[in-house]
This record gives C-alpha cells, structure tokens and sequence, in this order.
C-alpha cells in the first residue's frame, strides 16, 4: 500500500462489512451483508445497530437529506470455510433487491424501489450520489439455481418517485463512482476484472455505449483479480478494491475488520476486510 501507513484496526466482530462512510464525531457507517444491519462503529470501536435491514445490505451512502441510502441485494446463502464466511448462491429463487432509505434519527426504514418496469432489481450493489441530488446505483446481480443474473446500472430520484435503466446486459457491475467534475460515470465489474468509464449526456442519463461494450474502457489489473467497489479521488485517480490478491496482507488484517488506512501528507482512507468469521 504505496504511500500509506500501517493499518490500525478499529472494530472486530463485524458480518462481512462494506459501504463505510465516515460520519461526523469520528464514528463510521457501514452495512453488515451477512447481519442484515446498518451498524455504526463508534471510536473507541464498539458497535451499535442503526437499521435492521434483512436480506442483504451490500452498498452505502449518505444523501442530501442526511438520510442512509442502501443497495439491498436480497440475501446470500453463506459458506463456513476454514472458519470464515464466504456468500455462495442468493438465498431466494427470485429476485428481491431494493433501495432502501434510512432515518439515522429513528431508524425507520423505506423501500424506495424493488422493481425496475414490473422486472424485480436482482442484486443492488453500490451506490453514488450526484449534484442534482439523484443516485447512480449497479445491480451487480445474483447466482442462482438457473444461472448468472446479468447486470444493470440504474439512475433514481431520492425521493422514490423515478428510477431508469441505463445500462443492461453488464456482467456483475460492483464499484460505481462519479468524476471529480461529474461528467462520467466510472464502473467496475467483478467477473471480467475490467473498470469502464460512460459519458454523463444530461443528470441521470448515460450517452449510448459503443458497440459491443458498456463504455470506454480504462483498465483490468495485470493478474487475476476480482474487482470489487471502488472511489474516486480529488486528483480524479479511480481506487478499486480486489476480492482476491489485495495488496493488504491476510495475516496483518482481521477478517471481520474495519480498518484506518492513513494517508502520508493527506487524509486517510477507510476500509472493511469483509469474510467474517462464522
């Protein structure tokens, strides 16, 4: 991890942790998938249930209305391997993912949106706000007993009230992130390793792809990786996490954790090893 200090563990015992957002008084947000929660991690690293989500709660952002957003992707069957969870197969036949939005003052949860034009969202991902106060979201999909989902990449009004396709057909779309000047879209997909960049043509709408591809391609890593979500960051660099290989060490981090990767000269970043233990 070029250009950053050693990790220093806050908080253990987590569900297969994702989606931390640092929030104000030095306490992070985050969802639990395999816990069905929005957990708050406290500084001192105790932990504190904001939200029972079920399903799965697999992506995470704070709106313009103070609110938690979270990308539910339904629930996974879980593996116990070598005393750590893995998330195997969805855990129903049919899809059932939604967009939740959570009142972190009373914990009341609303589904937003399950369906996209009568079709049920299959397995909602990650989430990203823009200026106009709307959200990109992927649905990275699901396995199951039929087979692999395909995936999409949605458009949504906060306010429950419009959501639009405006990328179909994506093989497992994960990480989704804005330009620092918020005029394109940046999106990983996990099983083909690759990070693709979509013009923004006007607020939640996607100028139309090239042929035989979802956008620009910008770049897969050198070696077998499965992508996972990612961040932009002021410069505009793209930060993507890896499911395999990552440069942090297996022996240096808890699984289960959440960690404080801290920045030489500027800033620190957050980061959850998501394989709880059983």
């Amino acid at each position: 991890m070029s250009g950053y200090g050693p990790p220093q563990v806050v908080a253990t015992g987590l569900r297969f942790p994702e989606g931390p957002v640092p929030m104000a008084g030095g306490s992070v947000l985050l969802v639990e998938i395999a816990r069905g929660t929005l957990t708050r991690v406290l500084p001192d690293g105790s932990l504190s249930v904001v939200a029972e989500l079920d399903g799965g709660p697999n992506g995470l952002a704070i709106g313009p209305d103070g609110a938690a957003y979270v990308c539910n992707n339904g629930g996974f069957e879980w593996i116990e391997a070598g005393g750590l969870l893995f998330p195997g197969h969805a855990a129903h036949a049919e899809a059932c993912g939604s967009i939740q939005r959570v009142d972190l003052t009373t914990g009341a949860v609303t589904t937003l949106y399950d369906s996209f034009e009568g079709e049920r969202l299959k397995g909602p991902n990650d989430i990203v706000f823009d200026e106009e106060g709307g959200f990109w979201f992927t649905d990275h999909g699901q396995v199951r007993d039929t087979g692999r989902d395909h995936g999409a990449i949605y458009y949504a009004a906060a306010d429950g009230s419009k959501i639009s396709r405006q990328r179909a057909d994506m093989m497992g779309p994960n990480g989704i992130g804005l330009s620092p000047d918020g005029k394109t879209l940046y999106v990983s997909e996990t099983m083909t390793a690759r990070v693709w960049a979509m013009d923004i043509a006007a607020p939640g709408e996607l100028a139309p792809p090239p042929p035989w591809a979802p956008g620009r391609f910008v770049g897969t890593p050198p070696a077998f990786r499965l992508l996972d979500s990612m961040a932009i960051e002021e410069s505009g660099r793209i930060c993507v996490g890896t499911m395999s290989g990552s440069p942090i060490s297996r022996s240096a981090v808890p699984i289960g954790a959440m960690l404080i990767l801290r920045r030489r000269r500027r800033g620190r970043c957050i980061v959850s090893a998501g394989r709880a233990p059983g």
